[in-house]
């Protein structure tokens, strides 16, 4: 029966993959589905299902977030930022596209990359439009840099304050030890990302003039709004900054301020609400209880017990196999859901073998954050830009996305490679 349980799980979750990649179906019916089908099958309890594995912190986060940015969206400050954008780049599309991968990354390691992408898409959509150029390599680019940025620092990606938290590792120990690969990682993919779209990203003279005549001021519709937008953003941020010294999650932070901007921008509740990404809310749902089900009946604890017999208790192997693990799973399965289960594993193989664990916890952070990046459900920023784009009538089919963004992730991790034998070994 077990047996029978731990691969019927894997045909589910196969063939929940396979639908969504032949992209017949939105991939949100197809998500929710598969949940439904471990649940019907009874390879996890509707119970475990809500209590475990549905990661209400990340959907809070989410919710909390849109609704911010669907309010802030109406004073035109999107509008604005991207007009100062592109004057600042003299409207050419390779330089923009490098300056606002720079920010994305910047932003996240700061903020999280959800709320960066959030924050960040509508000005690219409002860019492009003028510009009239094709939106999807920014948008791709945008989705790269924001899980690169966001493994720089303790508070930038999910996994890291997992990891921190689980092994009591601080900011200062992150920006130490990731900080200096993740620079080296942003400068390899932005660098890359140009000499891939050199000859697609072309402007037109007039439209080039045009946008560089536009006084960014006079984009702004509603000042008063602004102000009150900016000061809810801004307390909201520096609410994420010490969220852990607060003991509050970053749900509590990100609805705290959407409900605080929607008492005092007194907006319509049922029109702020039709902004919120649903479809992609339920997408992460479905995600989570099909990972759930994968770890209910055993599959995702045999993946990490086999990274570990593998390698026979060799520091510099286990350090390298993780990596690559990390990487190629983050790629298919949400990384959180990973790194819960590979963090009692490998302090269980911490206490066998005595060996020093931290190479190991960098590894792990830079495979799972990194290798988010291959597919585009690999992470959450990348199912939310993928989401905004469906909305605005841009195909980001997850072929294309593959196409582009695996060989860099590639990179990425080769890197990553190198730079952890060098530094630790």
């Amino acid at each position: 029966m077990h047996d029978l349980a731990f691969w019927g799980s894997v045909l589910v979750f196969l063939a929940t993959y396979a639908l969504i990649i032949s992209e017949k179906i939105h991939r949100m019916v197809v998500a929710t589905a598969g949940g439904m089908l471990m649940l019907l099958l009874g390879f996890l309890t509707q119970e475990t299902a809500i209590k475990d594995n549905i990661d209400f912190n990340t959907l809070g986060l989410l919710i909390g977030m849109m609704i911010l940015v669907a309010i802030t969206r109406r004073t035109g400050v999107f509008e604005a930022v991207a007009i100062w954008a592109a004057r600042i780049t003299r409207g050419q599309p390779l330089w923009l596209l490098a300056l606002l991968a720079f920010i994305t990354a910047l932003a996240s390691a700061f903020l999280d990359n959800v709320t960066t992408v959030l924050l960040i898409v509508p000005v690219t959509l409002t860019l492009t439009d003028k510009l009239r150029v094709n939106p999807t390599p920014f948008l791709i680019a945008e989705i790269i840099a924001s899980n690169i940025g966001g493994t720089a620092t303790l508070i930038g990606d999910p996994p890291n304050i997992m990891i921190g938290s689980a092994v009591g590792l601080d900011f200062n120990a992150f920006l130490a030890n990731l900080t200096p690969v993740i620079l080296v990682i942003l400068l390899a993919t932005i660098a890359l990302m140009l000499l891939t779209y050199r000859k697609d990203l072309q402007v037109d003279d007039q439209n080039r003039q045009a946008i560089l005549q536009l006084n960014f001021k006079d984009e702004i519709k509603d000042w008063q709004l602004l102000k009150k937008s900016l000061v809810v953003l801004g307390i909201t941020i520096v609410g994420f900054i010490f969220h852990g010294m607060l003991n509050l999650e970053s749900a509590t932070i990100a609805f705290t301020g959407a409900v605080l901007l929607m008492l005092v921008s007194r907006e319509e509740p049922e029109d702020v609400l039709l902004h919120v990404e649903w479809p992609t809310i339920f997408f992460f749902v479905g995600l989570f209880v099909l990972v759930g089900g994968l770890k209910a009946t055993g599959v995702i604890g045999a993946l990490a017990h086999w990274t570990l017999t593998v390698t026979h208790g060799d520091l510099l192997q286990t350090t390298l196999i993780i990596l690559w693990v990390s990487a190629i799973a983050s790629a298919f399965i949400d990384n959180i859901p990973f790194v819960a289960t590979m963090i009692p594993l490998i302090l269980e193989m911490g206490q066998l073998s005595g060996m020093n664990l931290e190479p190991i916890w960098w590894s792990l952070s830079l495979g799972a954050c990194l290798g988010g990046n291959g597919t585009l459900i690999g992470a959450s920023a990348n199912v939310i830009v993928a989401g905004i784009a469906e909305k605005n009538g841009i195909p980001l089919t997850f072929n294309y996305y593959l196409k582009i963004a695996f060989p860099l992730m590639l990179v990425s991790i080769i890197i990553a490679h190198i730079y952890l034998y060098l530094r630790y070994f």
